[in-house]
């Protein structure tokens, strides 16, 4: 049996575990064993600390909106208790970010978490205010300068039964 060389095989990838080396102290840039095992070790700690950083993040939210909550005269737990009852849905990124960037803005949802916990509904939210108008400008819409298809999807989305074979004249007095 003939002899195989590996050489250049081998060779790229020592050199490829030896640029990820790369800044290491000492022999752990310029011998392959020991930089093998760096890199592997290194490997394992950028993924757990991928994991950590999440963690990490989280924390540093939750005290800047400790902190913010304080200065509004209530605590972290019950504010959170507060939005969840008021319904209101909003990741602690975001409330650190109004928290810092947006005083006026937390402090208004600080009195919406403490109306929600003392019980008092808000009749309407901002939300449904926008629902509102939003129907009201697709009532005043002008179905004479629709296409025939897009008055066939009106006319679906309104559940009108044979929209399909009408005539666009016919569409305009169902829909109406």
């Amino acid at each position: 049996m003939t002899r195989v060389k590996g050489g250049s095989v081998s060779k790229t990838r020592r050199r490829k575990v030896l640029k990820q080396a790369k800044g290491y102290f000492g022999s752990k840039h310029r011998l392959y064993k020991t930089a093998q095992e760096q890199v592997f070790h290194s490997g394992a700690y950028a993924y757990r600390d991928r994991r950590q950083n999440k963690r990490n993040f989280r924390k540093l939210w939750i005290t800047r909106i400790n902190a913010a909550c304080r200065l509004n005269e209530i605590s972290y737990s019950k504010f959170i208790s507060g939005l969840n009852k008021a319904g209101i849905v909003i990741n602690r990124k975001m409330l650190s970010e109004l928290a810092i960037d947006n005083e006026k803005a937390f402090a208004e949802l600080v009195e919406v978490a403490k109306n929600a916990l003392n019980g008092k509904v808000i009749k309407e939210t901002k939300v449904e205010a926008k629902k509102e108008t939003v129907k009201k400008e697709e009532k005043a819409t002008d179905y004479s300068k629709m296409t025939l298809a897009e008055l066939k999807e009106v006319a679906k989305a309104q559940g009108i039964k044979g929209y399909s074979s009408m005539k666009k004249s016919e569409l305009l007095e169902n829909i109406k």
